[in-house]
């Protein structure tokens, strides 16, 4: 066992500042990811700044009709959370979806934005690995890449990220907000989590020293409707093979606005922007939906042995718009 320091942060300036001391210091939150990491020899950490007894665990809403989100509201509470269940509903399918009932009692908010990728070459330190060990090779390519990436990958990096809770949050364009040795800055769910290209130990555009504070989702567009969708090798307590979260407002039969995003398929979840460009303004029919959703994946290189996960993505959007729009 490696040994290492542990700092339970009384503020966000004393966590941020333990950081900043420390190079090889991580936050700790719930520890559900982190703990299995340590215990692989993945994560190495020198210091634990844990962050569970800081004020960041409410959802409230903002003046505006959106919600605040903390950092450390566990999954739970927060897919069970009213104004998440009946305002968000995408959001509170895509955490239930998401590991066991134990953990998403244990896992919070910023750890599931920060949690990596389940790649086995990754999580096996036997093996090379250029996320783990930049530099070293990515034999995912042409080993057990099943269930890994099939757009936006590199020739470094084949990964895919595991979150569900992500995907829902970048189709309802949230925000996270960051606290770090240079204050506070805002970065959309979107452009948050970084494709491999030549730096795939880099996951997210995080800075060094910064902390997630909260995630702010915006008021919801009127007649919105939302829902996940998710397909998996078993019922539960299994990571995306495919997945997509969708938002849809309807009327009179015509697409006033969609917002569309993947899980499983790539590197980060995917914002499907090809696929909102056809369906806003149309029909809402099978077809409308099918070239929508054929316009996103056209973009697609699957490998050797995953490039089912292009079809399973394309039935998944399909049926998933057909049953938004069927309510208006």
């Amino acid at each position: 066992m490696k040994p290492f320091g542990y700092l339970r942060a009384r503020t966000t300036d004393e966590a941020v500042s333990a950081m900043t001391r420390h190079p090889g210091a991580v936050f700790l939150g719930g520890g559900t990811n982190l703990i299995d990491l340590m215990k692989l020899g993945v994560a190495t950490p020198d210091l634990l700044v844990d962050v569970r007894g800081l004020p960041l665990d409410q959802v409230a809403d903002t003046s505006d009709g959106g919600l605040r989100i903390g950092a450390t509201v566990r999954n739970s509470d927060l897919a069970a959370h009213h104004a998440v269940r009946t305002r968000y509903p995408a959001l509170s399918q895509a955490l239930l979806s998401g590991a066991s009932g134990q953990l998403r009692n244990t896992a919070t908010t910023g750890g599931n934005l920060l949690q990596r990728t389940r790649c086995p070459y990754f999580q096996d330190v036997s093996k090379p690995c250029n996320k783990r060990v930049p530099g070293t090779g990515c034999p995912a390519r042409e080993g057990t890449h099943r269930d890994l990436a099939v757009i936006g990958h590199s020739e470094a990096c084949v990964a895919t990220h595991p979150s569900d809770m992500a995907v829902a949050l970048a189709a309802l364009d949230a925000t996270v907000q960051l606290y770090g040795p240079d204050g506070e800055r805002s970065v959309p769910v979107t452009d948050f989590h970084r494709l491999p290209g030549d730096t795939p130990d880099r996951d997210t555009v995080i800075r060094p020293g910064e902390l997630i504070t909260e995630v702010l989702l915006p008021p919801r567009p009127e007649g919105a409707v939302s829902v996940y969708r998710k397909a998996r090798d078993r019922a539960s307590y299994a990571f995306a093979l495919a997945s997509v979260a969708a938002v849809v407002t309807a009327r009179d039969g015509r697409i006033e606005h969609a917002a569309l995003a993947f899980g499983g398929i790539a590197h980060r979840p995917w914002r499907a922007r090809a696929a909102e460009e056809v369906l806003r303004g149309a029909t809402a029919t099978d077809d409308t939906f099918t070239r929508a959703v054929d316009a996103e994946l056209a973009a697609a290189r699957p490998l050797r042995d995953n490039a089912f996960k292009v079809e399973l993505a394309r039935s998944l959007a399909v049926d998933a718009l057909a049953a938004l729009t069927a309510r208006n």
